[in-house]
């Protein structure tokens, strides 16, 4: 594969986008950086990070194999424990004098079972230990995956963008085939909550500071959730507006008087 080059604000997040282009975790990426970037002299003189990237062959990954930890995964399933008798009508087995329950409970399906395979690789890979507990709503089309284990931070990543690409590249594999679209949620730490009480605690600040010095304000570039947050935060404000402007992935909001 020929290489594609990608530009951002920093190394970290051009190897992102690759990441999210090819559709692969960092370990599976072959890239060279062109251009380290530069936040410049107060904005002045930036310039953005540059890599040229592609995915790294079969045999390349085989050369250098990566030894990983075992991977712990929650069972959320179980399923009793039955006999046959002779008629073969199935009957309840005695454990230690106690009954075992003939309730079958919930099942994981496919859907389940592919989003923990693909996470399950990714941590492999990476030879962390997490364990990945899966919640599918049928019904709403809501997947809920909570990851748990040490040194979190390291998937949430400055300001959630690891998390946020864990959780685009989970939505693709869900997704596949699916009719229907399945939104997908990774939290970890209850991170979500406690990302989205400070943008709401940010919104109020910026617009207690527009309506002071009657001036917009531009924020720093965010994702769609986040951008959604910020908008949610100041639609019923008597006194402020906002919108997006940017192109991806340096769009942001700007907040503003109304006219």
């Amino acid at each position: 594969m020929e290489y594609k080059e990608f530009s951002a604000k920093t190394v970290e997040d051009a190897i992102t986008a690759a990441c999210q282009e090819f559709l692969v975790v960092s370990a599976k990426l072959d890239y060279e950086v062109v251009e380290e970037g530069s936040s410049g002299f107060l904005g002045i003189g930036s310039k953005p990070a540059v890599i040229r990237a592609r995915v790294k062959e079969e045999s390349e990954m085989e050369e250098k194999p990566v030894s990983a930890k075992p991977v712990e995964t929650k069972s959320v399933s179980a399923k009793p424990v039955e006999a046959k008798a002779e008629t073969g009508k199935p009957v309840q087995e005695k454990a230690e004098g106690k009954k075992l329950a003939t309730k079958s409970l919930k099942t994981e399906g496919p859907l389940e079972d592919e989003a923990k395979k693909f996470l399950n690789s990714v941590f492999a890979a990476m030879n962390m230990v997490v364990t990945v507990d899966v919640n599918y709503d049928e019904a709403e089309k809501n997947m809920d995956i909570e990851l748990s284990g040490e040194e979190m931070g390291v998937l949430i990543g400055k300001r959630g963008q690891t998390l946020d690409s864990l959780q685009y590249l989970v939505s693709l594999v869900v997704n596949k085939g699916e009719e229907d679209y399945i939104r997908v949620k990774v939290d970890t730490e209850n991170y979500r909550q406690r990302r989205k009480e400070t943008l709401e605690n940010l919104a109020k600040n910026i617009s207690y500071k527009v309506k002071r010095t009657k001036r917009p304000v531009s924020l720093e570039p965010m994702n769609p959730y986040e951008r959604r947050i910020i908008h949610s935060a100041l639609q019923n404000d008597k006194y402020v507006t906002t919108h997006s402007e940017g192109e991806e992935p340096f769009r942001r909001v700007v907040v503003s008087l109304k006219k």
